[in-house]
């Protein structure tokens, strides 16, 4: 399905200071600039529609600032991303031009635009309520391991599936391919109000993974399928294995 070039979205990076595995992590400097930079370039070059970052720090504003970014100062004890997104939302489009908010992650300096757009798509048929991405894995430790979560969907075309659950388990059994889901999401700006405002559902809680609450709640999820696998920075090891890529593609441009 081609997305309407009116389609446009609000695209939210939220970004927290407190990590208690990588201190700091969007002020980190990879290729001499922080995460959090570029993190909205690859927003940016998505071209889905403007960004701006979701802090709760006036280091990490100052940071989108200096990159010629715009910030948001959030509530530090808003008590999740999707919180923090809707806030932002609300604060820079009051009169709500924007019928979509995408919440893109602030440690993926890596994610190709592609698969941003992949999670926009699937807003075109006005049936969805939230967009998000998975991409099959293709290790055998990663299907049966808990971190890799699986979305278990019924495909609606060549590289789109209707979401039915999500699972740290290995599911579904038999032969076939898996997907792992990558937490990216696009939603109706109806549907986040919707999502922040009902509370913690009963399989959100049993599988610690807050996108059932959506479905349990009777939401429509579409996954766009891609190939890449975006990399998450998490730890100090995560850092300096994306240093290392960007710095191999400095000295490799091609």
């Amino acid at each position: 399905m081609t997305t309407p070039a009116s389609l446009s979205a609000l695209v939210v990076i939220p970004a927290r200071m407190a990590s208690t595995r990588l201190p700091d992590k969007p002020l980190a400097l990879i290729a001499g600039k922080p995460m959090i930079a570029h993190v909205i370039d690859r927003g940016m070059a998505a071209e889905i529609g403007p960004v701006v970052v979701a802090c709760d720090h006036p280091d990490i504003k100052a940071a989108v600032e200096a990159a010629g970014g715009t910030a948001v100062m959030t509530d530090p004890d808003l008590p999740s991303g999707s919180d923090r997104v809707r806030a932002a939302a609300e604060a820079v489009d009051p009169q709500r031009a924007y019928d979509i908010v995408l919440n893109l992650q602030g440690d993926v300096p890596l994610i190709d635009p592609e698969a941003i757009r992949a999670a926009f798509d699937p807003l075109s048929d006005p049936a969805v309520d939230i967009g998000t991405i998975a991409t099959e894995i293709r290790s055998e430790d990663g299907r049966t391991d808990p971190s890799f979560v699986k979305t278990v969907g019924t495909p609606i075309g060549e590289r789109r599936l209707r979401a039915l659950y999500f699972t740290r388990a290995t599911a579904p059994t038999g032969p076939g391919p898996l997907y792992q889901h990558i937490g990216l999401y696009a939603y109706r700006r109806a549907a986040l109000d919707r999502f922040v405002s009902l509370p913690p559902s009963s399989l959100e809680k049993r599988e610690s993974l807050e996108q059932l609450r959506a479905l349990e709640a009777g939401m429509r999820i579409d996954v766009g399928l891609i190939d890449s696998v975006p990399m998450d920075v998490n730890t100090p090891r995560d850092l300096e294995a994306v240093r290392a890529i960007f710095a191999s593609r400095v000295s490799n441009p091609s």
